[in-house]
């Protein structure tokens, strides 16, 4: 049971984790835009630049997600009964598409990324 509410709270971690990788996107070049400063603010610019090159760097490497693989090995077998949480957050994060695909979309987003913090980069104000 432990197990379970551990592999629940991870989950919700890599939820955050995602949302802030998409979620800081949309917002940065939203921010570029309308002339917000917030979203040029050096430590949020490098954090979320160090977000995705990690994701990058797990697909250059060939290797699954940590967080993932955690995630699977303290749910074992049984991912059918894993609750609502596991439920949830799967279904936001986890989509039946070749890895492949994953592999393109995820270095897409990383250009995407790169792309702002080069027009729009990083000040102090």
């Amino acid at each position: 049971m432990q197990s379970h509410l551990a592999a629940d709270l991870l989950a919700l971690a890599h939820l955050a984790y995602v949302a802030f990788v998409v979620v800081g996107q949309g917002l940065i070049m939203w921010g570029g835009l309308a002339g917000w400063r917030w979203t040029r603010n050096p430590w949020f610019r490098w954090l979320h630049l160090g977000a995705i090159g990690i994701v990058v760097a797990e697909v250059v490497l060939g290797v699954y997600c940590p967080l993932t693989l955690l995630e699977a090995r303290w749910r074992g077998q049984a991912v059918d009964e894993a609750g609502f949480i596991a439920e949830w957050v799967g279904r936001l994060l986890y989509y039946d598409i070749a890895l492949w695909q994953a592999h393109v979309a995820y270095l897409l987003f990383a250009l995407i990324t790169v792309g702002s913090f080069v027009r729009w980069p990083p000040r102090r104000f």
